[in-house]
């Protein structure tokens, strides 16, 4: 009776896991990609730009001056501006501590509060960091610039270790953000890795002709996806009489693979399906119906307003 009892407080759990961990696990991959971010790359430049900029405007004296006229640490100097000092003295978060603080201190914090906010800072990295890839890019894109990169690789790839946590990065982000021609424009099942095991793959063109001369008949190179990540897999060259063309989309054949066969395409249901199966393959083909009429809705939309400015 306990275990009938259990089955489903268990299936509820499982139930609610699958709707709360991927959007967890998402902001969980944003947070620390934002924590690797501000450590090792926002902080630094904060810190150096914060540097300049105190050793620019800094104005500290052993005795008052003109400018420097206000007497920090109980009155008995260095001298700093007034303005300088009021304004960390306003400090709502109270920061620094005046009356055991250091000029450089104080600097440190007018600083922060005048030219470097932390909002401030985030916005002027994305938009140098945006104008740095675009140089990054033109360079590359010059033969100086891909020369240079490939001397760079060639000294990477020398080194134990890093050259193959870097080749496999470099295979994914090439895949992810390459700007490539190869487009996948059947989806086949192949026996593979061995007869009678059968695997889904993505055609992506006829093979070399000198596999094809030596088998004697057509030949397809098909890319076979890993999973549950289809950014990688391998080539394999197989005869077109040896595959199974699929009545599948790119993207539901990318949802089966990611989802380790979990996600089934409606029209790919078997009758011994299980219910759960049945469910998703129904809200995945109604969710794919939306949202074919929601782009034709929006294209309607779209030449609708273009022959309005044009009559």
């Amino acid at each position: 009776m306990t275990k009938k009892k259990q089955k489903p407080f268990r299936a509820a759990i499982l139930r609610g896991l699958g709707v709360v961990l991927p959007p967890l696990l998402t902001i969980a991959l944003f947070i620390w990609a934002w924590s690797m971010v501000n450590n090792y790359i926002l902080q630094p430049v904060d810190w150096l730009a914060k540097s300049v900029l105190i050793a620019s405007i800094a104005d500290i004296s052993e005795e008052q001056t003109r400018t420097a006229d206000t007497a920090i640490n109980q009155g008995q100097g260095p001298y700093i501006p007034h303005l300088v000092y009021q304004t960390v003295a306003g400090d709502p978060d109270k920061t620094v501590d005046l009356s055991s603080a250091t000029a450089d201190q104080i600097y440190d914090r007018y600083v922060t509060m005048v030219y470097l906010k932390p909002w401030l800072v985030a916005v002027v990295f994305m938009v140098l960091f945006i104008i740095i890839l675009y140089f990054i890019g033109e360079l590359l894109a010059a033969k100086f610039g891909r020369f240079a990169f490939s001397q760079i690789e060639k000294v990477v790839n020398r080194i134990p270790v890093i050259r193959n946590v870097y080749s496999s990065v470099k295979q994914v982000t090439d895949f992810i953000v390459g700007d490539h021609d190869m487009e996948f424009n059947q989806v086949v099942a192949v026996q593979y890795p061995s007869a009678g095991i059968w695997s889904i793959g993505f055609v992506t063109g006829s093979s070399m002709k000198g596999v094809r001369d030596h088998v004697g008949e057509e030949m397809i190179s098909v890319l076979m996806p890993t999973s549950p990540m289809p950014a990688t897999g391998f080539t394999v060259t197989v005869p077109k009489s040896n595959t199974v063309e699929l009545d599948l989309t790119i993207d539901q054949a990318i949802q089966f693979v990611v989802s380790c066969g979990v996600v089934v395409p409606f029209n790919q249901l078997c009758e011994d399906a299980s219910q759960e199966q049945q469910q998703v393959a129904v809200r995945n083909s109604v969710d794919a119906m939306l949202g074919h009429l929601e782009g034709e809705s929006a294209e309607t939309t779209v030449e609708e307003s273009e022959s309005n400015e044009n009559e």
